[in-house]
């Protein structure tokens, strides 16, 4: 028999992982509930709308729950169910541990890092920021601490010099199958083991906010490019230039224009200032920093779209020796 599962989540990273449940993994789990959050106003005109996890299940005639805040009464309902398993993964709201021993065999979490390393709200996009090579998702039994439940099995998903958060996320979401394909069906026959955490290696990550966006051009090049392309698209990074604020798409690491290629203009002789526009490469727009050359590849104006730089450049110019102002960057982790 199928095990009988009511999943939580709120984000739209788990709905391979649901797909699969419903087509593919059919013979192994029956879907029977969706906990999700309650719709909230979304977009420019704050339209209160249903999520994409809600969207996914009424589609499918899955019953859908949207508690606001998880009670005794959610507890009941839940319990009337009779799942085998709870299945949760970006669901949003703390847990209540008679919720959680709700099911015969408990609730377990896919998480979006390769645990102990990034336990928090932001694994992927702390992950890339730091300059991290591999991140993976993680299926863990939750307990009341964040994250730090005994893990069973991971799965690894390598990360790119050009990967944004949004790509390394399509990843991880369609890396989650695999792992649920090798871990429910042992699971079920009892021979799923859990191990505790490492707590000597663990690591943490906040919930972000739009002051992470801003640049400190003093740091290195390949820190720069790893929190641009991390941050992409949420808090997202920014420059002012021209007084306008530009939010950057895409870095990374760039060499110095050849002489002849980007005249140095107003740049005084010696070594640039940090945040120096040094001209541009037919890739992006070229940085000083503290430490190499930052080229930022993708760059948007408000109002506009984001553009590689090639076009941004034609609409925008940017002349070399122009200098963009630097901020206290915040640190990534707790």
């Amino acid at each position: 028999m199928p095990l009988k599962i009511v999943f939580l989540g709120s984000d739209p990273i788990a709905l391979p992982a649901l797909e699969w449940i419903a087509g593919e993994g059919s013979g192994v789990a029956s879907l029977i509930a969706v906990v999700t959050q309650p719709d909230r106003p979304s977009g420019r005109g704050q339209a209160v709308a249903a999520n994409a996890i809600k969207v996914w299940a009424h589609g499918r005639g899955i019953p859908v729950h949207q508690p606001a805040k998880l009670s005794d009464a959610d507890v009941a309902w839940m319990s009337a169910l009779a799942p085998d398993l709870t299945l949760v993964m970006a669901y949003g709201q703390i847990l209540r541990e008679n919720f959680i021993a709700a099911p015969r065999l408990g609730t377990v979490n896919l998480h979006a890092s390769i645990l102990p390393r990034y336990r928090g709200a932001s694994p992927i996009q702390s992950a890339i920021a730091a300059g991290e090579r591999v991140t993976g998702v993680s299926l863990m039994r939750i307990v009341r601490r964040l994250d730090a439940g005994p893990v069973a099995d991971s799965e690894q998903v390598a990360i790119g010099p050009l990967d944004t958060a949004l790509d390394a996320e399509s990843r991880i979401a369609a890396a989650c199958i695999p792992l649920l394909a090798r871990s429910l069906p042992r699971l079920a026959r009892g021979e799923l083991e859990f191990r505790e955490q490492d707590e000597a290696q663990s690591t943490h990550c906040r919930k972000l906010a739009k002051a992470d966006g801003l640049l400190d051009f003093s740091a290195p090049a390949a820190a720069l490019a790893a929190r641009i392309n991390g941050f992409f698209p949420w808090p997202g990074c920014t420059i002012e230039l021209k007084g306008q604020a530009i939010r950057l798409g895409l870095a990374d690491v760039g060499t110095s224009p050849a002489p002849g290629v980007a005249p140095p203009g107003r740049m005084e002789p010696g070594t640039p200032a940090p945040g120096a526009v040094l001209g541009a490469d037919p890739e992006g727009l070229l940085v000083a920093t503290g430490a190499g050359v930052l080229r930022l590849r993708r760059l948007q104006r408000p109002g506009g779209r984001m553009l590689p730089a090639g076009p941004f450049l034609l609409g925008f110019p940017i002349p070399p020796g122009d200098v963009i102002a630097s901020h206290t960057m915040t640190a990534i982790g707790m």
